[in-house]
């Protein structure tokens, strides 16, 4: 075989070495896109996980306030509330219909912070099954993935959410009569004060009274919350594609109906899934959590003894002894009813921004 000239073999290598340069040039753009996209869509999740949040919230207030008053109702007392309803009836014959909304500010910085929250960690959980090597980039991460990384986002969560909840249960719950002189005070009715309270009688640490229930609940819920959402939703894809190929439909318009967004009462379902699982399965200890944050703060009735703070399992058991396994689901039936229209709400703003607005 001939061998190639001297100036064949240069223009070869300066050709080569264009060639090098150009695909160096390039191949570390795509490097600068992702990382801007990254950081695009993690913006995303924080804006409107924040603005879903606070939608939802406004729908599953007054219901949230009702469960919170059944929840929490002492176990050395008569029951205040008989159900649900009488405590609607009691609570607006007292404060009208807006006493439902009472202490919505905290609440609603609590529900922008719990969804952009959920939906930035979720993300991060993602990544690191993908950066761990059980699932490949190019795949889509099975069902199990994806209540694991609902898990993930939300015991992460649970440590932004407790102080918020703990200041929005004060406020929900008026303080009950008590101590030697039978006095009765009242919580105050807006955040910065209850605030002020807190840290003034328990310090930082005070305000994440009832972390292990927040975890508890948000580590468990978030899973099913996020499982739920994507096990029916994948049921649903499922169900229309096999629809699809029935009316005649081709392979390559089963491939563009994996690209579009399922129907909105498709989604809607979806997402009331996700709220009812996330709100009965561990419902327990959501009961016990508001019970350890609506105790009175400081000394008890102003009389000057100080109230000793039960712990999680101290709290379980005094209400296991008061009322057995009923008494851990109190309002259980109203919460899982309201959060099926404020879930729905929360997943199609959520993907309805990212559709239409999207930042990446």
């Amino acid at each position: 075989m001939d061998s190639v000239p001297a100036q064949a073999h240069q223009g070869l290598k300066e050709a080569g070495a264009a060639s090098a340069s150009h695909l160096t040039s390039t191949t570390s753009l795509p490097t600068k896109v992702e990382s801007r996209t990254a950081v695009m869509e993690a913006l995303e999740d924080i804006v409107y996980g924040s603005a879903a949040g606070i939608v939802g919230k406004y729908i599953e207030y007054p219901f949230d306030t009702v469960k919170v008053r059944l929840q929490s109702q002492p176990d050395h007392l008569p029951l205040r509330y008989t159900g649900p309803l009488d405590c609607f009836r009691q609570s607006i014959r007292a404060d009208g219909f807006l006493g439902l909304y009472r202490g919505i500010t905290a609440p609603l910085v609590g529900a922008a912070l719990e969804n952009s929250s959920l939906f930035f960690f979720e993300r991060i959980g993602r990544g690191l099954i993908y950066s761990s090597g059980f699932a490949p980039r190019d795949s889509e991460l099975s069902l199990s993935a994806l209540w694991f990384t609902g898990g993930f986002a939300g015991a992460f969560t649970s440590l932004i959410l407790t102080p918020v909840e703990l200041v929005k249960c004060k406020i929900q719950v008026p303080d009950e009569p008590g101590g030697a002189g039978g006095a009765q005070r009242r919580a105050p009715l807006k955040p910065i004060p209850v605030i002020k309270e807190i840290f003034r009688h328990e310090g930082l640490r005070g305000f994440w009274h009832g972390q292990l229930g927040t975890l508890i609940r948000e580590a468990g819920g978030c899973a099913a919350w996020f499982g739920s959402k994507e096990t029916t939703s994948k049921w649903f894809r499922e169900r229309n594609e096999r629809a699809l190929v029935k009316r005649g439909g081709s392979q390559e318009d089963v491939l563009a109906s994996r690209e579009r967004a399922l129907p909105l009462w498709q989604q809607a379902i979806a997402g009331a899934s996700a709220g009812m699982s996330y709100n009965f399965l561990f419902f327990p200890a959501d009961t016990v959590k508001s019970r350890m944050q609506t105790s009175p703060i400081g000394d008890n009735g102003g009389v000057g003894a100080k109230v000793p703070k039960k712990s999680f399992g101290e709290e379980a058991r005094a209400l296991w002894k008061q009322a057995g396994v009923k008494g851990f689901y109190r309002g259980c039936g109203i919460t899982v009813l309201r959060s099926a229209p404020s879930s729905a709400f929360i997943f199609m703003v959520y993907d309805g921004l990212k559709k239409y607005f999207p930042m990446a």
